[in-house]
């Protein structure tokens, strides 16, 4: 070890002061590794004495930990002093020196041991303790080592550290004080016993906390339920609590603990009885229950959903609530298949919607939900309200006795559907009357049904039940799964492909007819209003854009056409829609038969303006037929599909048209469907024929797989002749009609091997992808009909000022469209855009996993754009 007297002068002056610090490191380094657990003790002890712990536990409690931690604080502080060595002069200079590179420190001190006499070694050595002084002079203070890790691996010291962290924040030092009037006999001489005291009202009050020290009055008010702490200091039994505010009759604490806590349950008094005493008159103010009451007649919205309205109030606020509707089987029309009693249905309970940033004391708001498909739906029902409070009270509406809105049905045929869904619903026990009467419907589908798909899925949902009914498995799962598929074939009867702006603009006069007839609401009224005028408007366009495509050769004619405003025409309707909600249906009924005559008059125009067909138009002509002679096919295989799995159905069905038909029309009769008149009908009537005589040989499937094989051939051909070659249009009409070609492929495959229900999935596949081509070629008409505009239709407009307009009377812009796109649309392609965003709308609505307010938000938007 390196003795400091051994030091030379002037190195002993330079290192003095790194010495010295070094020296103090070594104590601070010693003393912790000694004493750690010593103020761990401490500090813990404070903390829990500055968090007033001991005001809270019972006295042995804290009597039994003060004595574990002196106990405590004693050994660790025995063993910290056994641990300590105070560091010397000589242990600080070592530790200096190792902080230096070559210990220059213990190499000034040494003294030569060889070589001593030779002038050379001596010279050498000399150079050397030299060096190593220069170094010296560079030593700085040693750092200690406090880290602990090694002796406190649980980190005993940081909890302790944590505790006095959060005493600092949340205590105090006075409440240290308090542990001396613990000690048994101690008196608190100059001030005498004290008590505080605190009213704390529920959380979901809002309400301050009351400082009973502070109140001088006799008497105040509280919520019901407040909590009240009462704390004694000084001498135990020097000051006592009565109170007659909460009913406690059980487990009462004495009168004298220093602590006591209880909840205000009732009016009645508070009593702090000895030295320094008060006491106080309480009267406990209840809560109240919440109110709520409907704040008008429940209603029938846009698109058959219910809106309730309602107010509700509190004196704290609203927290929750419910709206329960119930059948009021008493107003019930028992007739047809409600004659007989319903089955046991729980009632519908609904969460009624709650104000989140408004004030829950008094709001109004609506409950807007859709049961159309409800068995309940449009039958008489009772509603309730209820309402909840944080205290769980609750308050209730009178009962509301309405209609359950729901979703009207104007097409005859779907309210018929619609009416034997809700029977099979009431009572399972109506499934055969419910097959019966849709047997009946159906029997002869010509001039009902509009789609031999809707036709045939309604024959088999009614052969599917009436085998489960013969079989005796009628169970829950049938019932909802028969419901469902009629819900969707009634719907996809009353609106219909609306694909067509003349069928859409039909389908539209229909339902306002049915609804004159059998009355209707104003919002029905509205919204069928609002149908007519969208279909009205799209038909119009599309007239207007094959008047544009065939202008020249009807001015060269001479043509006169009857001409009609844009205004008058919408006064027509606006006095349609008022005559309606007049009640004066008779005149209603004239007028729409008036616009009737009007468009089937325009229609016939159409048919006379008709020119020589460009080489798109006739393309377009061509793929249109091939969809329906794919539509067919698919029809077919459907039917196919049906007996493979029922193969009794045929010879089933032939027998019950024969008993049903006496004029021997037979099956016949049952398989003339809508749509299937004139070439078209003629030949799927030819197909059905050959393909039930060649079925009876065996060889039906092999039929059909030959027509598809003959479609596909078709559209090759139709391919090789399509227009538009090298425009982005029509390389994507090409693609689509290209998959179109390969689903066509894996149908004819499926139906060669009978695989129908594959072969399905393909010919929908091809049917698809058939239409997106036909939107893509009259994407790349519509743009080149655009780009042929300008002078042509200058020269037209000079030769016929009069032929520049629609049937309503509209000046057209160039190549027939109406009005123009100057400063309203920038670009060439706004129109493809547009249509790119409609199918991506389309695609989004389909998909039924997303979210039901997106869901309902995109079908808004179908129905507006």
């Amino acid at each position: 070890m390196t003795d400091p007297a051994e030091l030379p002068p002037e190195a002993a002056a330079r290192l003095t002061w790194p010495l010295r610090l070094t020296l103090v490191g070594l104590v601070a380094e010693r003393g912790v590794r000694a004493f750690w657990p010593l103020w761990s003790v401490l500090i813990a002890a404070l903390a829990a004495l500055m968090l007033g712990l001991q005001d809270m536990l019972p006295l042995e409690v804290v009597w039994g930990v003060g004595v574990l931690s002196v106990l405590a604080a004693l050994w660790t502080a025995v063993r910290g002093i056994q641990a300590f060595s105070w560091p010397s002069r000589s242990d600080a200079l070592e530790r200096l020196d190792r902080t230096l590179p070559g210990r220059p420190i213990a190499a000034i001190t040494d003294a030569q041991a060889i070589g001593a006499g030779d002038p050379a070694s001596e010279a050498v050595w000399r150079a050397h303790v030299a060096r190593m002084a220069e170094r010296a002079r560079e030593a700085k203070a040693a750092k200690p080592d406090l880290q602990l890790a090694t002796r406190d691996p649980y980190a005993l010291r940081y909890v302790a550290l944590m505790g006095l962290t959060v005493a600092l924040l949340f205590g105090s030092f006075l409440r240290v004080a308090s542990v001396a009037e613990m000690a048994p006999g101690n008196q608190v001489v100059a001030s005498g016993p004290s008590w505080e005291g605190w009213v704390e009202p529920p959380l979901y009050t809002g309400l301050p906390s009351l400082y009973l020290n502070d109140i001088s009055r006799s008497g105040f008010e509280v919520p019901e339920g407040s909590r009240v702490t009462i704390r004694f200091y000084g001498e135990i039994g020097a000051l006592s609590l009565n109170e007659t505010v909460s009913t406690r009759t059980e487990d009462i604490p004495p009168a004298t603990d220093p602590v006591q806590a209880f909840d205000v349950l009732q009016s009645g008094t508070i009593e702090i009885a000895g030295p320094g005493g008060q006491s106080w008159d309480l009267t406990a103010v209840e809560d109240e229950n919440p109110s709520i009451e409907f704040d008008g007649p429940i209603t029938q919205g846009e698109g058959g959903r219910m809106e309730a309205p309602f107010v509700a109030s509190d004196d704290y606020g609203v927290t929750s609530g419910t709206m329960t509707v119930t059948l009021d089987l008493g107003e019930v029309e028992r007739r047809y298949g409600l004659t007989i009693d319903p089955e046991p249905r729980d009632p519908i309970e609904l969460d009624i919607p709650i104000t989140i940033s408004g004030d829950r004391t008094q709001f109004a708001e609506t409950v807007v939900d859709d049961f159309s498909e409800h068995p309940w739906a449009n039958l008489p029902v009772s509603a309730s309200l209820t309402a909840r409070d944080a205290a769980e009270h609750e308050g209730m509406s009178a009962p509301q006795f309405a209609t359950l809105p729901g979703r009207r049905f104007f097409d005859p045929l779907a309210k018929a559907i619609v009416e034997q869904r809700r029977d099979l619903l009431w009572n399972r026990a109506n499934a055969p009357r419910v097959a019966q009467v849709l047997r009946a419907v159906s029997f002869q589908p010509e001039g009902i049904f509009r789609s031999e798909t809707v036709y045939l899925k309604l024959r088999y949902a009614v052969r599917r039940l009436e085998t489960r009914v013969s079989l005796g498995r009628l169970t829950d799962e049938v019932v909802d799964e028969t419901a469902a598929a009629l819900w969707g074939l009634a719907l996809e009867i009353e609106e219909g492909d609306l694909g067509d702006a003349l069928e859409r603009l039909r389908r539209a006069q229909d339902r306002l007819a049915e609804a004159i007839e059998n009355g209707a609401t104003d919002e029905e009224i509205a919204e069928l209003m609002q149908e007519l005028r969208e279909a009205m408007q799209e038909y119009m366009n599309q007239l207007a854009q094959q008047q544009g495509e065939g202008q020249q050769q009807e001015m060269a004619e001479g043509q006169e056409m009857q001409e009609m405003t844009g205004e008058q025409l919408q006064d027509m309707l606006d006095r349609l829609q008022e005559l309606m909600e007049q009640g004066r249906m008779a005149e209603a009924q004239q007028l729409l038969d008036q616009l009737r005559q009007m468009m089937e008059n325009m229609q016939v125009a159409e048919g006379q303006q008709g020119g020589q067909q460009s080489p798109g138009e006739q393309a377009m002509e061509g793929l249109a037929e091939t969809l329906r002679e794919q539509q067919g096919l698919s029809d077919q295989a459907f039917r196919d599909l049906q007996e493979q799995y029922n193969p009794n159905a045929q010879a089933g069905q032939s027998s019950e048209n024969e008993g049903e038909s006496g004029d021997g029309e037979g099956r016949g009769a049952e398989h003339d469907q809508p749509g299937t008149g004139g070439e078209g009908g003629q030949q799927g009537r030819e197909g059905q024929s050959g393909s039930q005589q060649q079925q009876q040989q065996g060889g039906g499937e092999g039929s059909l797989a030959d027509r598809q094989q003959a479609l596909r051939n078709e559209l090759n051909r139709q391919q090789q002749n399509l227009p538009g070659a090298g425009t982005p249009e029509g390389d994507a009409a090409r693609e689509s009609l290209g998959r179109a070609g390969e689903a066509m492929d894996d149908a004819e495959q499926a139906l060669r091997e009978e695989d129908f229900a594959e072969a399905l999935d393909s010919q929908s596949q091809a049917m698809e992808a058939l239409r997106e081509g036909m939107r893509e070629l009259a994407e790349q008409m519509a743009e080149q009909q655009q780009q042929q505009g300008g002078q042509q239709g200058q020269q037209l407009g000079q030769n016929d000022p009069n032929g520049s307009r629609d049937p309503l009377g509209r000046e057209a812009g160039e190549n027939g469209r109406i009005g123009t796109d100057e400063q309203l649309l920038q670009g060439d392609d706004v129109y493809r855009r547009a249509r790119e965003l409609l199918d991506e709308i389309r695609k989004r609505s389909g998909e039924q996993n997303r979210p039901t307010e997106e869901l309902d938000y995109l079908k808004r938007l179908l129905e507006r754009f």
